[in-house]
């Protein structure tokens, strides 16, 4: 299929009553602009009757499609298999609840395709959410912004714009749809740049925001600023503690010996090298060291072994067919 200007990826979980008007607005930008493109709903298993307004909108306007899941298994997984589906030459995100605004779509069109942006992601300055939503958000885009590096104010913005290469080129899983920039990064994608976007307050429906999702997105964090950093490299983690471990084992371990043997030459009272904390904190270290060494070996011997060319993008071929 010959590719298409834009790809509208719109992940959705019970969002029944601003589907067609989301729709709606989406072909007035398309059309008024010029551009060719498709809407994918990606509907996350909702309990509603938002499939049955997918069908029907999908019989309307062959530009919309339709993908359901059987249960609601997270944004993530959603988005992924939008990723997959697309054929935009630039690939649109946005969250079904009418807060992000279709209007924005020329503008993030642009950065990638005249600016050059690997991604572009949207950055709401002015929210229109409870402050028990904004306030921890802000945290967690500072904290974001620190650990990965990359320079945005709103990492969990729903509007976001990629070049085709990249959404193919990613995988997101779990719930690290909040960390997609970072994921871009880590493959190669360097070119982040942000756009201010408009930001609606929420007409229908109630917001999915949790406290649980606050602290499940710290945890992802971490998870994903160590997959990227040692996923071909775990021995350099692992073996780095380990050595770390089993050193500072083996030195207490010579200084209780040392000690043993300065008091004996010199006939002063001594205990028994078992009897002292200090040998069995040396055991500890020199065993946690073993195991962690080993833990790099093996980790090491699998990421080998699942290696593959797929891992690697190649953009440009001289000489070759």
């Amino acid at each position: 299929m010959q590719n298409l200007n834009i790809s509208v990826v719109v992940p959705l979980y019970n969002e029944e009553e601003s589907l067609t008007e989301l729709c709606n607005w989406i072909s007035r930008v398309m059309q008024s602009h010029g551009f060719t493109y498709e809407v994918l709903l990606i509907d996350d298993g909702s309990t509603d009757n938002s499939w049955a307004i997918v069908q029907a909108i999908t019989s309307e306007n062959p530009m919309i499609k339709g993908i359901k899941f059987n249960r609601n298994y997270g944004k993530s997984a959603a988005l992924n298999t939008g990723f997959k589906s697309s054929n935009g030459e630039v690939v649109i995100t946005m969250d079904a609840d009418l807060q992000d605004s279709p209007d924005e779509i020329p503008k993030l069109y642009k950065k990638i395709k005249e600016e050059g942006f690997d991604m572009v992601s949207g950055w709401k300055k002015k929210r229109h959410d409870p402050i028990s939503k904004t306030i921890p958000s802000k945290f967690f885009n500072y904290v974001t912004r620190k650990i990965s590096g990359i320079k945005l104010h709103d990492f969990n913005c729903g509007l976001k714009a990629y070049a085709n290469r990249v959404v193919k080129h990613i995988d997101v899983y779990g719930e690290m749809h909040r960390y997609i920039p970072v994921i871009a990064k880590w493959n190669g994608f360097t070119k982040i740049g942000e756009q201010v976007v408009e930001h609606h307050e929420r007409k229908y429906g109630t917001t999915k925001f949790g406290i649980e999702r606050f602290i499940n997105g710290f945890l992802d964090l971490l998870s994903i600023t160590f997959v990227s950093k040692f996923k071909r490299k775990p021995m350099h983690f692992f073996g780095l503690l380990g050595t770390i471990s089993f050193f500072s084992g083996f030195a207490i371990t010579c200084y209780v010996i040392g000690m043993k043997i300065y008091y004996q030459h010199n006939k002063l009272p001594v205990r028994d090298v078992v009897e002292q904390p200090l040998f069995f904190l040396a055991l500890v270290a020199l065993i946690i060291g073993v195991q962690l060494f080993l833990t790099g070996f093996l980790a090491e011997m699998l990421a080998m072994k699942s290696n593959s060319s797929k891992d690697y993008l190649v953009v440009e071929k001289i000489g070759l067919d």
